[in-house]
């Protein structure tokens, strides 16, 4: 099976080269995330962890691009902010958020980008009955990789979890069902 936008692609573009189209569709998911993450909302003045766009975005790009294409944006987001492009949260941009309170998170968006695309080559994101478990594990995988970090900055898995985990599940939570529900529909609407 192959993913939403690569399908749309190949569709609409058929004389393109495929490394062309590929080149383009990773770029465009890495300006995706970069736009998603400038929506930054500091949430609580105890957590150096803001309430962003960039989730969401990450969700979307894993599930609509596969894993190849999905992870592959997520590293050209990574360098093009760390290059200084104010692609991070709230515009930020530098190495030093690479070694931050937050840079267990953009590590967590590669892995979560592979995983979900993966699961969504095998069609799980086509089916609203099945379209929440490959977002579920992304979130999961972000929260992983970003609470470790955060126990590391902080020297505390408690405050970690208080500061990088706790104050963002309701909006994490809205965020993936909104993705469970796009997903199916817009394969829906390409039939």
């Amino acid at each position: 099976m192959t993913t939403l936008v690569p399908a749309l692609s190949t569709r609409y573009f058929p004389r393109t080269s495929s490394w062309l189209r590929d080149f383009a569709l990773i770029v465009a998911g890495s300006l995706l995330v970069a736009a998603l993450a400038q929506i930054a909302i500091p949430l609580l003045p105890f957590t150096p962890v803001p309430l962003t766009g960039q989730t969401f975005a990450v969700l979307l790009v894993g599930a609509a691009l596969g894993s190849k294409r999905g992870s592959a944006s997520m590293i050209l987001y990574i360098i093009e902010g760390a290059l200084g492009l104010p692609f991070f949260a709230g515009g930020a941009s530098g190495l030093h958020v690479l070694v931050g309170a937050t840079a267990g998170y953009l590590v967590g968006f590669v892995g979560a980008a592979y995983i979900i695309g993966l699961l969504a080559e095998r069609g799980l994101e086509r089916d609203i009955k099945t379209s929440i478990i490959p977002f579920l594990v992304g979130v999961f995988i972000i929260y992983v990789f970003g609470v470790a970090w955060l126990a590391v900055f902080l020297h505390s898995l408690s405050k970690a979890i208080l500061a990088g985990l706790l104050p963002f599940l309701i909006g994490d939570a809205i965020k993936l069902i909104l993705a469970a529900l796009a997903l199916p529909a817009a394969w829906k609407l390409v039939k």
